[in-house]
């Protein structure tokens, strides 16, 4: 009985945030984009061929590193530094992901650490595991209005590559689109946008959602994050949650060597090549004044 209730109170949430509230242009506009991609995967065993599976599998680790590597480690942490064109480049694939501007996504992220689980947090768990995973995405006057704008991303706004794609970044995913149908079809079409979008957004979104609803915590970070495992495999070392918020700055997010972080991997490579520099880490003083106390 317990569990019946845990399960209507997760699936009539959603309606509560459809009903409870006015759409405007730009939440319309979101949800028919998120519904659009989810049922376009939804056709993913009609038109399976090897060489579509491939086109996802490539693609999805692309843009996936491009939220990762990019949008989160390297421009909303400045955990390390690489050329300008590099930059540029990462940054580029991570608008493929179609997950907003890197302007927008590194804004909301920053706010997301300076108030983590409080009430103007965008997405944290303390509104209903929904609202932290989707709903957020679906309510652009709370989300904007929280704030007052952009204002903490001046960095970025003095770039115009970057104000740039704040204006144009939908259309980058439309153009990769026509290319994957006119090259591949539909096979493509349903493999290289559908599928890869549907895990790529909810591997990103689950980070928000299920990294500060499960796992365990490592440090004193005084929030809900957590570090959970399967996250860790999913997300790219994103789910090492805990990890993150006790040392935010840090280009490492597993932090022991049995957690598992790729995106670590692909920074270090990086630096191997002399390409990333910068490469910020945990002091070991640091680290003791993060740990939970256990006695």
């Amino acid at each position: 009985m317990g569990l019946l209730k845990v399960w209507i109170t997760i699936l009539m949430t959603p309606c509560a945030n459809f009903l409870g509230r006015k759409w405007n242009l730009l939440d319309l506009v979101t949800a028919g984009m998120f519904l659009s991609v989810h049922c376009l995967a939804l056709f993913a065993p009609f038109y399976f061929t090897w060489t579509a599976f491939l086109v996802f599998f490539w693609l999805g680790v692309v843009t996936g590193f491009g939220i990762t590597l990019s949008y989160h480690r390297n421009l909303a942490h400045r955990s390390f530094r690489v050329p300008k064109l590099l930059e540029y480049l990462f940054a580029y694939c991570g608008v493929l992901a179609l997950e907003g501007s890197p302007i927008e996504w590194v804004s909301t992220h920053r706010y997301h650490h300076q108030f983590t689980d409080t009430e103007k947090d965008a997405h944290s768990p303390l509104k209903g595991f929904w609202y932290s995973h989707m709903g957020w995405i679906l309510d652009s006057s709370s989300r904007f209005g929280r704030y007052g704008g952009l204002k903490n991303v001046e960095d970025m706004k003095k770039q115009p590559f970057y104000v740039f794609l704040h204006h144009t970044f939908m259309l980058h995913s439309f153009v990769l689109a026509g290319i994957l149908y006119a090259v591949g079809g539909l096979p493509f079409l349903v493999w290289g946008v559908g599928v890869r979008m549907v895990v790529v957004f909810h591997s990103t979104l689950f980070v928000n959602s299920a990294g500060h609803t499960w796992g365990y915590q490592a440090w004193n970070t005084g929030d809900l994050s957590k570090n959970l495992w399967w996250l860790g495999l999913l997300a790219l070392g994103e789910g090492w949650h805990n990890n993150h918020h006790a040392f935010e700055y840090s280009a490492r997010q597993g932090l022991e060597w049995w957690q598992i972080d790729l995106t670590w991997y692909i920074i270090k490579f990086l630096e191997a090549l002399g390409l990333a520099t910068d490469v910020k880490v945990p002091s070991e003083a640091h680290r003791k004044r993060m740990a939970l106390k256990t006695e």
